[in-house]
């Protein structure tokens, strides 16, 4: 399969709504994961004030998830400014890796909030098969659609389930 097609294919099928049947009322799970200084924090207690958030399972090695946050990180401020919508990354890295997570994150000066998985905790809970993999939830802290992976341009598809999730409307319209 060509990267185009495969592009196209992914999100027609997310769009039509087949990631979204099955995130359909989830919320997130109690998990423990740690902030970057090393303080402990349930992944369940996660909300953004009744607005869309977007988790992001991701890991220091994967090219996917860098550049994807790479495309993020230049419309973040106008996605915040739009939608209100919070970015939450959470690395799954194991203790090897995770201590190259916060001069990276510091580096690449994201302005959301970075968490650690290094026991995985997070990634079982919501059965992350692989990574990039993005969540977004409503404002109730549902989670209305999952993303894995990425291609140049899944950021637009992903900015444009957020402004129907902070409009209130059905990702499927």
């Amino acid at each position: 399969m060509t990267l185009p097609f495969k592009r196209g294919l992914v999100a027609v099928l997310l769009l039509c709504g087949t990631g979204a049947a099955h995130a359909q009322g989830r919320t997130l799970p109690s998990a423990q994961v740690k902030t970057l200084t090393g303080k402990s924090v349930d992944v369940s207690t996660f909300s953004n004030n009744g607005k869309p958030m977007i988790v992001v399972a991701w890991e220091i090695t994967c090219a996917p998830c860098l550049t994807e946050f790479s495309a993020i990180h230049k419309v973040y401020d106008t996605w915040q400014s739009e939608t209100g919508v919070k970015l939450v990354a959470v690395s799954v890295d194991d203790n090897r890796s995770s201590s190259r997570v916060l001069p990276m994150a510091r580096t690449k000066g994201w302005k959301w909030d970075v968490y650690l998985d290094p026991n995985q905790e997070f990634k079982r809970a919501m059965s992350v098969p692989s990574c990039p993999y993005a969540f977004v939830l409503n404002g109730k802290g549902e989670v209305v659609w999952q993303k894995p992976g990425y291609v140049p341009g899944d950021e637009t598809m992903l900015y444009e389930v957020v402004k129907k999730v902070a409009a209130g409307q059905s990702i499927t319209e």
